[in-house]
């Protein structure tokens, strides 16, 4: 007990209170440089948006823009406050930092020969930010995987397919990256048509469906333009196949897509156009029978023999 009574009067209390107190005014200054980070990141993210729209960005396209930079921005400034923080307090408690930041050198040159592909990664990814190439929101196909863009990292591109699987990409192994919803997004749609059918008039009920899809208050106000109708694309072996192309909000495409082959399928029932199945006919050579003689002669053959 006179061991712990001794330790305890051994103690310097009024360096401890100071001590203590230099460690909450640290912390409290590391908490005001967050608040005051926080305010100087919204504001220009409120400035970047006006500059957007200023220039005719659309605005959905300069959100999923602006989030992500400002995303990246607040990581590195808090990775920087926070690493700043803790070197003071150990000061503050009596550590010598000084050798603590010329191992971090000597590490940081070991590990920057080392770990090539972090350092690969980080480059590639500053890159994606800062040529555009790529936002949270967008839906890209990275590597041939497709999927929605939710993380846009130093490090790592992160997407979530359909099937809600999610795909991570190291950004220095992305080899291939198509993004389908940068700016604008199109929906390619193939119609098939039976070859008797007429193509010109085909072509005016799908360009008569497209103005009245235009005019509609949802799913128009997705249309950028009236769908474009390229024309007779190819004849396939059992239908003529008509290619056309309607431009849309970015990743509405699909949406405006499906209305429209929804309404043609409808409009061309109601004009009686026939959209062919696939099918075969049989042909064996001038030198045969039609099937039906065929037929014919050997049921006349039966009934001879009975």
């Amino acid at each position: 007990m006179d061991i712990f009574l001794q330790q305890f009067q051994g103690i310097h209390w009024e360096q401890v209170i100071f001590t203590s107190t230099r460690i909450l005014i640290v912390l409290f200054l590391a908490w005001l440089g967050m608040f005051i980070l926080q305010k100087i990141l919204g504001q220009l993210e409120q400035h970047l948006l006006v500059q957007s729209t200023a220039a005719g960005e659309p605005p959905s396209e300069s959100e999923k823009r602006v989030e992500t930079l400002v995303r990246l921005i607040r990581q590195a400034a808090l990775i920087v406050l926070w690493v700043t923080t803790i070197l003071v307090l150990l000061k503050q408690i009596g550590v010598d930092v000084t050798p603590v930041l010329a191992s971090a050198g000597i590490v940081g040159l070991a590990i920057g020969f080392g770990a090539q592909n972090l350092v690969r990664d980080f480059i590639a990814g500053f890159f994606f930010i800062l040529e555009n190439q790529v936002r949270v929101g967008d839906v890209a196909i990275v590597n041939g995987t497709g999927g929605l863009v939710e993380k846009v990292n130093f490090r790592t591109l992160v997407l979530r397919d359909l099937g809600g699987i999610v795909h991570i990409f190291p950004n220095g192994t992305v080899t291939t990256l198509s993004n389908l919803t940068n700016d604008w997004s199109a929906y390619v749609f193939e119609i098939g048509v039976a070859y008797k059918e007429n193509t010109d008039k085909v072509i005016e009920i799908m360009s008569h469906v497209g103005s009245e899809m235009k005019q509609d208050k949802t799913v128009g106000s997705y249309m950028l333009e009236e769908p474009e109708i390229f024309g007779v694309d190819k004849f396939d072996s059992s239908a003529v196949v008509i290619k056309g192309r309607i431009k849309t909000k970015p990743i509405r495409q699909w949406q405006v897509g499906r209305e429209y082959l929804r309404r043609i399928k409808l409009a061309f029932d109601n004009a009686g156009i026939e959209i062919p199945f696939p099918h075969q006919t049989l042909y064996f050579g001038e030198a045969s029978k039609p099937i039906e003689v065929e037929l014919l002669e050997k049921l006349k053959g039966e009934k001879v023999v009975k």
